[in-house]
């Protein structure tokens, strides 16, 4: 479960491109971490990204 409960960023899908041009799909997924966090006023785990913690969005819970 590649998703984050703060931002929504999930799997993103593309073409990867060789050097000959090549097609081939491949799958980008979100850096996320499953950490406890205040929710609502409580502590709770959610899945959030590196950014979203980095960033600040998220209240760590000691």
């Amino acid at each position: 479960m590649a998703k984050c409960d703060i931002c929504g960023k999930q799997v993103a899908f593309s073409m990867q491109v060789s050097h000959s041009h090549r097609r081939s799909g491949r799958t980008w997924k979100a850096n996320v971490r499953r950490v406890r966090a205040i929710v609502d006023g409580s502590p709770k785990r959610i899945y959030a990204c590196t950014r979203c913690l980095r960033s600040g969005k998220v209240t760590r819970a000691v």
